[in-house]
């Protein structure tokens, strides 16, 4: 038997998007709270943190060391690290 408290809720990727550009359009100036008081839509501040966790395990975002958080993903720049064949990965 499964208990309620133990089921993780999955974020829509609508929502996980709106997250995305939200952190890009506004990174280096809020830290975890202030950005989810700040989302264009109401998401539950679970569902927020877990997002969040998301983009820094894919290397999408960083937090200073003030806390707040910064859009590092670059994929313009990594394509051209890759293609630089002076360069080995």
């Amino acid at each position: 038997m499964t208990s309620r408290a133990s089921t993780v809720h999955s974020p829509r990727p609508d929502t996980i998007l709106m997250v995305e550009s939200f952190i890009q359009e506004h990174s280096g100036e809020y830290k975890k709270r202030a950005l989810w008081e700040n989302l264009p839509r109401k998401v539950m501040y679970q569902t927020c943190s877990v997002i969040i966790s998301y983009l820094q395990d894919s290397g999408k975002i960083a937090a200073d060391a003030k806390g707040k958080i910064c859009w590092i993903y670059h994929p313009g720049l990594v394509q051209r690290y890759i293609n630089n064949p002076g360069l080995k990965i």
